[in-house]
């Protein structure tokens, strides 16, 4: 399987592996105008509009180890229908609001205690930490704040966040975020990992990046030494296309194994990019064969501007439905609604009950159910009566 480095388009000919491979080089030559563009890919006539009217609200930035995975898609549909560019461009959909629509979907700052930590469920805790990304996805939930350099997380934000966390002791878990924390450097996120490992009640700590997708070259080796001084460490990734997932991204989830990561991946269902059965299955099986479990199929938020991404909650059970059965429960993502208003996240699941009746048989009481599997075979099954009813 070639690296994006093979495949790199004509503009970057000249530079020399190491500056391809360098996360710095990356996200220095990050193309963020319509001109940078064009020198990779061929805009059309709408593309070129949405960009000029909703660049100022929510920029534009792609690695050129990204734009390669888009310049080198090929979608029978076109090449506006690409999974790759449709996750990186504006579009024209970014322009329609509807009065549905939240800025803060989840009500993260409604739920915030000190300033960077959003504290809804009990045992859990968000902590933002940068407001930078390696690219801007167009499908982003946090367009309020993330590529606003204004939202930074200061110094002393951070050191706030952590004495939060070290004064509320029923906090067990911490999600570090943002943006991307990986934008950090070691050395800073270094200080914020350790300084949640040395708090006695935090027993779990997550890292939510997609720096694996955009930009893989940023784990390192040093990187990742840093990471086996606070292991277990649980990473959630966001692979959302199998195109996503070429040797670079490979590569990258290796070495967060052999640093002591355990892996997990958050899909967003975007409508034109993975809401097809097969895609997802495909993703899936790729994902697993890297070390990287499937863990969330998130529905796409009610966030300003990404109304065109959302698909019917129909299409994610059917999807769930699709996988049963082709693929080990592994493979076999959550799929969650995060509640709008901060309600949290709840699970659903197809029906596989297609009848229930009462029965009594020998004397035991309870309820003849008629469940249906994935191959669309019936089976009957007794289920007990509540005996402290």
């Amino acid at each position: 399987m070639p690296t994006t480095y093979e495949m790199r388009p004509a503009i970057w000919a000249d530079i020399r592996p190491e500056q391809w491979q360098d996360w710095h080089w990356q996200q220095q030559n990050r193309l963020r105008s319509v001109e940078a563009l064009e020198a990779v890919v061929a805009l059309s006539d709408a593309e070129r509009a949405a960009f000029a009217a909703s660049s100022e609200a929510f920029r534009v930035a792609i690695t050129p180890h990204y734009a390669t995975l888009m310049e080198a898609s090929c979608d029978p549909a076109g090449p506006t229908r690409c999974p790759i560019r449709l996750q990186a461009l504006p579009h024209p959909g970014e322009l329609v609001e509807y009065a549905f629509e939240l800025d803060d979907p989840l009500a993260e700052e409604a739920h915030m205690p000190v300033p960077g930590i959003t504290h809804r469920y009990p045992d859990r805790v968000l902590f933002y930490a940068s407001h930078n990304c390696p690219m801007y996805c167009r499908h982003c939930t946090r367009k309020r704040k993330v590529s606003d350099p204004t939202t930074a997380a200061s110094r002393t934000q951070i050191a706030q966040g952590l004495d939060y966390i070290r004064r509320t002791k029923t906090v067990r878990d911490v999600l570090v975020s943002g943006g991307d924390p990986l934008t950090l450097s070691d050395a800073r996120l270094g200080e914020i990992l350790h300084g949640l490992r040395e708090i006695e009640h935090v027993e779990v700590i997550r890292l939510g990046t997609r720096n694996p997708v955009t930009l893989p070259q940023r784990i390192t080796p040093e990187f990742c030494e840093m990471l086996r001084g606070v292991r277990p460490l649980y990473l959630h990734t966001h692979f959302n296309h199998p195109r996503e997932l070429g040797e670079d991204a490979a590569r990258a989830l290796r070495m967060l194994l052999d640093a002591g990561c355990v892996l997990g991946n958050q899909m967003v269902l975007l409508k034109g990019v993975n809401d097809d059965p097969e895609t997802v299955l495909e993703l899936n099986r790729k994902l697993l064969i890297h070390g990287c479990r499937p863990y969330y199929m998130l529905q796409c938020d009610m966030a300003r501007g990404i109304t065109h991404f959302r698909t019917p909650l129909s299409t994610g059970l059917r999807i769930v439905e699709y996988l049963r059965g082709r693929i080990g429960g592994m493979g076999i993502p959550d799929f969650v609604v995060d509640l709008p208003g901060g309600g949290g996240k709840i699970e659903l699941s197809p029906d596989y009950i297609i009848d229930r009746k009462p029965c009594e048989i020998e004397g035991v009481i309870g309820e003849q159910i008629t469940f249906q599997n994935w191959a669309g075979e019936t089976f009957e099954f007794v289920d007990l009566a509540d005996s402290s009813s």
